[in-house]
């Protein structure tokens, strides 16, 4: 599957946001490295921080569905009824979970705002991370 392609089915899942409260609908496609995709939109709730942002609920649907292995994520989002995207990376939390079940290399692609996408890796936006390996020493812990 080429980025685009990617990019493009995250755009699709944008159309499936919930988004009342903000108005900003937002859709994600991850890319496992068995090539399946799951997609995700943001879903909003009106106690706010019970909403759920793109990138988790597809990283969420891929792993209560036994994947960890990830090669990428798209990431599309503006304002509802608009088909014009916004500048839209990932936010912290969900670069954590990222990093919770990614490497550093891993690939976000993110809408620019000006009718392109950017490509970073996890560890451009995530630099010096915490990730699973820092507690590899716990008694009791498994990954």
């Amino acid at each position: 599957m080429t980025e685009q392609e990617l990019f493009e089915l995250a755009i699709g899942a944008r159309g499936r946001s919930y988004a009342p409260y903000s108005e900003f609908t937002v859709g994600a496609a991850l890319l496992c490295t068995d090539g399946t995709v799951f997609t995700g939109c943001n879903i909003e709730n009106a106690s706010y921080p019970m909403g759920m942002c793109a990138e988790r609920t597809a990283i969420f649907k891929a792993v209560s569905e036994g994947k960890r292995s990830f090669r990428m994520i798209a990431v599309a989002g503006g304002p509802a009824g608009q088909s014009a995207l916004s500048c839209c990376p990932p936010c912290g939390a969900c670069r954590q979970v990222m990093r919770e079940y990614a490497d550093p290399d891993f690939i976000i692609l993110f809408s620019d705002g000006e009718g392109d996408f950017a490509e970073r890796t996890l560890a451009d936006l995530l630099p010096d991370s915490f990730g699973p390996e820092a507690l590899s020493g716990r008694k009791g812990f498994s990954h």
